[in-house]
């Protein structure tokens, strides 16, 4: 049997917590910009509000959230990258101060060698890049962190990818280049039972895209790694729901069900009380279904 297909571990080394995955999680988004696509600003005007912050991380561990996702770089649709410099400098203080005060996960939502590097000093648990560690540098950088890396596809970079996604089979697209920064990973020396993977829900993929890949979930937990999902308030869910962005909760909601019941491992949200309810009991009627045969 290929080595990318044995089972997935149990339990991930985030730093110096371990985090268990034989039952899925739930990860509470932080973003810390003023512009990504569903809470832009609410943790920043000008600089980012650190006590804000702080408290959000109180209230979505106090919920439930295993891990806490913070992000220094819009990746919205159209959005432009930010500089290191800048990126650091909305990330680095708040993956320190969440560590320093918070026995909780810190994955750090960047692409950033050097946002890498700092987090990885200051408590941050886990790397989740939404370019798969294709920047210059990034490779060696999470390497070098020995955190674990959920490794996402996108199809082109933020500012264009929505324009014309083109597929000739999508899930075998998706899955062969996953495989590939697999493949990259193992030879920068990360270790396999320290990656994870994500489809990437909204990057570069139409509706229909979207859906299918949502289809094949069961698919990519056969690769053998822990499955990432975050489709939590995104447009796929407003095309079908015809709801704004603010009123999606029940449909993310229901994705998130979907997902676990699907194989995936952490779930990533904005509402995180009412998504661990639905965790918790979408786990229940899987592992019912299991044990019942």
């Amino acid at each position: 049997m290929s080595s990318l297909l044995s089972p997935s571990p149990p339990q991930l080394r985030c730093g110096v917590r371990l985090l268990n995955i034989s039952a899925p999680q739930v990860m509470a988004i932080i973003n810390v910009t003023p512009d990504s696509f569903s809470d832009g600003g609410e943790f920043h005007a000008g600089g980012v509000l650190l006590e804000k912050v702080l408290r959000r991380v109180e209230e979505v561990c106090k919920q439930g959230a295993t891990l806490v996702d913070i992000g220094g770089e819009s990746t919205r649709p159209g959005a432009l990258p930010v500089t290191a410099e800048r990126e650091c400098e909305r990330v680095l203080p708040v993956v320190e101060a969440i560590a320093q005060r918070f026995d909780t996960i810190i994955s750090v939502d960047t692409s950033t060698p050097e946002v890498i590097r700092g987090a990885a000093q200051l408590g941050a648990g886990m790397i989740n890049d939404v370019r798969a560690l294709s920047r210059p540098g990034a490779l060696s950088a999470a390497a070098a962190s020995g955190l674990p890396v959920c490794l996402m596809h996108m199809q082109g970079e933020p500012s264009s990818m929505q324009r014309q996604p083109s597929y000739q089979n999508i899930f075998e697209e998706v899955a062969a280049f996953l495989r590939g920064r697999v493949a990259a990973c193992l030879a920068a020396g990360i270790a396999k039972d320290q990656l994870l993977l994500d489809p990437g829900f909204g990057f570069g993929k139409t509706t229909e895209h979207n859906f299918e890949l949502f289809r094949r979930l069961p698919d990519f937990v056969e690769m053998g790694f822990p499955l990432l999902v975050g489709v939590s308030r995104k447009s796929m869910l407003g095309a079908i729901t015809g709801r704004a962005v603010e009123e999606r909760m029940a449909a993310s909601i229901a994705m998130a069900a979907m997902a676990v019941e699907r194989g995936a491992h952490i779930i990533r949200v904005h509402d995180v009380k009412e998504t661990v309810d639905a965790v918790k009991l979408a786990t229940a009627v899987k592992f019912e279904k299991t044990n019942n045969g």
